[in-house]
């Protein structure tokens, strides 16, 4: 049976099944509520506030008396009828009435001069602009007065057509609605991918298992991950702010991981059972092995989402910080809820059939391997080579921010804002915006020196904003986020307004401070995802080989997913039948959360691969026999959870937005490249290159190894079955005091009295009245001043306490590692040399 305390967890929910689907199913049901409040309460635009860019437009979002503006496109009409003139006015009149207007402009507005007044008609003359400037509102205000806003410019339509202008329509767009509108269609693109991502999945898995029950669980799991994670993120909400691009990673990951794990987990349990464990200790085993992987697996990932803490962003903040918790929840449904739907089943799950068919040396994947160990150098090059040439497009990858190109085109705001442009002469948003408190007339002066510059294309007249606030927009040649509108940024920045405190912003000023800011942190943060992962893989094998070629291979392969992406989003191969839009770069923000994301996910197949493989070198199988046999036993599994994680990733390919769109192909590649190529291929190749020397490290480390690793628990192979029809016949022991037991006999020899044998009982010291430490006692410890070797001394392990006090338990990651291991620990110091105490009556029967 298998034994440590993720494998007590399991039988535990095993037993307890009620209970524990009694309480996720509550779960789910909280989850189900908060989605809505979470998708009310995305932020707009989760800026950092640490950018100057940042910064202006919150002044200007705090300190302005204005807030966005509503603009309805009227077109198809005359403007210069009467009855047009009319109508719109009554419109203007009946906007004024929504909470929250401060101003509404119409090429009609009494006292308008008359340039504005020409700028507000269309240049075909068949159409015109209403401007709606609203105050300065709360987020929920603005969403409410948008909605209000936008169903009248629709009923104004109506009305236009009523009174002869039969091709009349009017189009609501600006800031506040394009902002409602992309966070409507976020919602709508993660609910369109659940659905169709789930009924693909489940069908698969009945190929997989062969069974419709045993195919259930993963997608359940995963559903209640899903609805788990709408808690946490609600949670989130609270203390910062989330977008639509973090509920779509977050989602992302909660779905893919909890497929995985499930798959893990019952096709382990399944092979437990072909091996002749009844139900309750074939879980015990699997959990004692894959669920000790699933978890190692789980702080992998949260350790490559750690690096996204870095940045100080705060989007990319709350992205990492969400997607840990949905990493740990991931983990935590997959073991206690997959158990506790296994004890439901019990027998309805049938055991594996290919276990028990085949050697560990056959099968396709042990073939496979033995194909790349015949040519190791030359399979590592070719594989190598291959990844290397598909990466090139990346060396030329543009960095842009999310802008109208990202957002989908038949959405009604962003034809609003493409009219602007052709009909009206109005840029959706110049490349620069200087923010500035001062009057107009004083930004306009400074702004005149500009005029004429290089890289200067336009410079409209400067604003009052309200409170001692201007602005004025100025127009770049070129990209507005190009290296032409970088240079100004930094230009108007050495040479600002004199006279008082300035800002500069605008898509050009994002662009630099984001991407600057990235470039800055980007080798701490890197760092110390790649010292994480390096640090857990060698508490997993004892190994710095092992580690460091994972890492090397993982950014390989990560750059051909770059190269991909690149291709597909800025150059536009293949958009076409893709069905995805060309947005001439890829967002910085989607760059790190890809490369975070998808390298967790990798890691996550290289545990599941070398927990296999260190199962069989601990058996003490050579290093190339280990291979081989590791990865038949964890390649179906590899390839199977893989194709699972394509089918999830590319239905949010299908999702309309820009980012959801750029995110779901880029895991997805990632996961079929790594999942493939690299796993199945270069991974046996490279091992069997290095051969012995795959489990390499100094003296030092593989005596830290002993203390701190986390290595699998070996377990014994499946006895073999007991002779048939054994007759019980009851057998005095004595040693000095006798112990009855119940001892099988054959039937021919069964004893028709008692048989007294002398046999000396070993039992431990600690039975003998020694008091037991606790875990419960050593975990209250560990979690409060476990960076101080607490729990360690409470153990009586004084060497380690005093290493831990020494270095704050060895830089707070084996503090972390101990999490695991504290069972181990507690056994360990339970367990004395045995000493012979007086026996004790046994019955057994």
């Amino acid at each position: 049976m298998g034994h440590g305390f993720i494998a007590r967890v399991g039988q535990w929910c095993f037993r307890h099944r009620w209970g524990v689907l009694g309480i996720w199913l509550a779960a789910v049901v909280l989850g189900v509520l908060a989605a809505g409040p979470v998708f009310d309460a995305l932020a707009a635009n989760n800026s950092p506030k640490n950018m100057e860019s940042f910064r202006g437009q919150n002044v200007l979002a705090t300190q302005s008396t204005q807030g966005g503006t509503v603009i309805g496109v009227v077109d198809g009409i005359d403007p210069a009828a009467p009855q047009v003139r009319t109508d719109v006015g009554a419109l203007a009149d009946k906007l004024r009435g929504v909470d929250g207007v401060q101003q509404v402009v119409t090429p009609f507005t009494d006292g308008l001069p008359p340039d504005p007044a020409a700028g507000l008609v269309a240049e075909d003359h068949r159409g015109l602009l209403v401007q709606v400037t609203l105050k300065n509102l709360s987020d929920d205000a603005q969403d409410t007065a948008a909605s209000a806003l936008t169903d009248a410019l629709h009923a104004g339509a109506v009305t236009l057509r009523e009174h002869g202008q039969p091709d009349a329509r009017i189009r609501a767009g600006g800031g506040p609605v394009i902002n409602q509108q992309a966070n409507a269609q976020a919602g709508a693109d993660l609910s369109k991918s659940e659905s169709m991502s789930l009924p693909i999945t489940l069908v698969v898995l009945v190929f997989i298992f062969g069974g419709v029950i045993a195919a259930g669980m993963p997608v359940l799991a995963a559903i209640v991950s899903i609805a788990f994670s709408m808690i946490m993120l609600l949670v989130f909400t609270k203390f910062t702010e989330l977008d639509s691009n973090a509920v779509t990673i977050v989602t992302l990951l909660g779905l893919g991981l909890s497929i995985d794990y499930g798959l893990l987990l019952v096709a382990r349990y399944r092979e437990e059972l072909a091996a002749g464990f009844e139900p309750q200790q074939a879980l015990g085993r699997a959990w004692a092995t894959a669920g000790r992987t699933i978890a190692f697996s789980a702080l992998t990932v949260a350790a490559a989402l750690s690096g996204l803490l870095l940045f100080g962003i705060t989007g990319l903040s709350a992205l990492g910080a969400a997607g840990i918790s949905v990493a740990i929840a991931a983990m935590l449904v997959s073991l206690t809820f997959t158990a506790a739907l296994l004890g439901l089943a019990r027998k309805r799950i049938r055991p594996s059939k290919r276990a028990g068919r085949r050697t560990p040396d056959s099968g396709f994947f042990a073939s496979l391997a033995r194909i790349v160990q015949r040519r190791p150098l030359l399979t590592t090059l070719l594989g190598g080579a291959a990844l290397v040439a598909v990466a090139l497009p990346a060396l030329g990858t543009t960095l842009h921010l999310d802008d109208l190109g990202a957002l989908p085109p038949k959405m009604e705001s962003v034809q609003v804002e493409h009219e602007l442009t052709d009909n009206y002469g109005q840029s959706a948003a110049p490349a620069v915006t200087v923010v500035a408190h001062l009057s107009p007339a004083e930004l306009d002066t400074w702004a005149a020196r500009l005029d004429g510059t290089p890289g200067v294309r336009l410079i409209h007249p400067a604003a009052d904003a309200g409170n001692g606030l201007a602005t004025i927009g100025i127009e770049a040649t070129g990209d507005p986020e190009g290296p032409a509108a970088r240079d100004l940024v930094e230009r108007i920045r050495a040479d600002r307004p004199g006279g008082g405190e300035s800002w500069v912003t605008g898509s050009g000023a994002m662009v630099t401070d984001v991407v600057g800011q990235i470039i800055d942190r980007l080798p701490l943060a890197l760092g110390v995802t790649l010292l994480a992962m390096v640090v857990l893989l060698f508490a997993m094998t004892g190994s710095v080989v092992v580690p460091l070629k994972a890492v090397l291979m993982n950014l390989v392969s990560l750059g051909a997913t770059f190269g991909i992406l690149t291709a597909v989003f800025q150059h536009g191969f293949l958009a076409e039948p893709l069905g995805v839009l060309t947005v001439g770069g890829l967002s910085p923000f989607t760059v790190v959360s890809v490369f975070a994301f998808a390298f967790g996910l990798s890691m996550d197949y290289e545990v599941f691969l070398l927990g296999r493989i260190k199962e069989y070198t601990d058996k003490g199988h050579p290093t190339d026999v280990a291979v081989r046999r590791g990865l038949q036993h964890s390649g179906r599994i590899i390839t199977s959870a893989a194709l699972l994680m394509v089918i999830v990733f590319g239905c949010f390919v299908t999702g309309e937005m820009g980012g959801v769109q750029q995110i779901g192909l880029g895991l997805a590649v990632a996961v079929a490249v790594d999942a493939t190529l690299v796993r199945c291929v270069l991974v046996p190749a490279t091992m069997t290159l290095l051969g012995s020397a795959n489990w390499w490290a100094p003296a030092w480390l593989k005596r830290l190894h002993r203390v701190i690793g986390l290595q699998e628990k070996v377990l014994d192979e499946p006895a073999p079955a007991p002779a048939p029809a054994p007759v019980s016949a009851p057998v005095l022991v004595s040693a000095p005091a006798p112990v009855l037991v119940s001892v099988p006999v054959p039937a021919a020899a069964a004893l028709p009295a008692p048989v007294l044998v002398s046999i000396p009982v070993a039992v431990p010291a600690a039975a003998k009245g020694k008091r037991r430490k606790s875990v419960l006692v050593a975990y209250t410890w560990w979690l409060f001043l476990g960076l101080f070797g607490a729990h360690h001394f409470y153990l009586g392990r004084k060497r380690q306490g005093w290493w831990y006090l020494g270095t704050v338990g060895f830089l707070a990651l084996g503090w972390l590692a101990d999490v695991a291991l504290l069972p181990r620990y507690a056994r360990t110091t339970n367990a004395t040399e045995p000493t012979v105490e007086p026996a004790r009556e046994l019955v057994h029967s």
